[in-house]
């Protein structure tokens, strides 16, 4: 049992659904760790984002390369109300867990998931820092679409993952070696060898309530392989 409370790293792609992070998976993952009495600390890629999306309209308004295109790291700053840090000070000795929200900022901005399947390529900063948490053997987490991510890096390990019972998504995980589980919106997938925690929410979910329950499910499992 830990004496100290956990310090969760929490990396976000930026600030909305379409174009970057899910701005409800990310505000409950920092609520059910604050709940769970734990810290975090948020962190972002400092890089451009892949585009950009009027959230109201659904369309693109600016593509990379685009001087109206927005940073990553400056978009995810208002989830985080100002307090992040560029990725690449995270370390992964000191924290106990790091956990990646959803949003197609992860298959967008972190990987190019969304334009390569499972030929993408991730962002150096998310690569190495992902590597680093799972050499130091810190816990890892990841929600919605997320887990791509884990599969580019880390799926030569044959670790298991969710993404809610998505055929095309799973058949891409597969490719990288992971091997996907079906859950339903609120349950989890536990690899607890390789501790990492997964959950589908807006893969499957339907409501706020659900993402709420995912989300803290996700947290709890992930204290449980601190053993604390």
């Amino acid at each position: 049992m830990q004496e100290q409370a956990p310090k969760f790293a929490v990396v976000l792609s930026g600030c909305g659904v379409f174009d970057g992070s899910e701005i409800h998976e990310a505000v409950c993952t920092m609520l059910a760790i604050e709940q769970a009495g734990c810290v975090y600390q948020c962190f972002a890629p400092n890089t451009w984002q892949a585009r950009t999306i009027d959230h109201f309209t659904g369309h693109a308004v600016a593509i990379a390369g685009d001087e109206d295109n927005r940073n990553v790291l400056a978009e995810s700053a208002r989830i985080a109300r100002g307090n992040i840090k560029d990725l690449s000070e995270f370390k992964a000795r000191d924290f106990d867990a790091i956990v990646f929200p959803g949003g197609f900022g992860a298959a967008l901005n972190l990987s190019d998931f969304a334009v390569k399947a499972s030929a993408c390529e991730v962002n150096v900063e998310v690569r190495r820092a992902l590597e680093e948490s799972y050499q130091e053997g810190i816990v890892i987490g990841a929600m919605c679409i997320a887990p791509v991510v884990l599969a580019k890096v880390l799926g030569k390990e044959h670790i298991h993952l969710t993404v809610g019972n998505d055929k095309k998504v799973a058949a891409g995980l597969a490719k990288m070696g992971a091997v996907a589980e079906d859950k339903s919106a609120t349950e989890v997938c536990t690899d607890a060898e390789h501790k990492i925690v997964t959950t589908p929410c807006y893969m499957l979910a339907t409501s706020l309530p659900q993402i709420y329950e995912g989300t803290h499910k996700l947290v709890d499992e992930m204290l449980e392989l601190m053993d604390y």
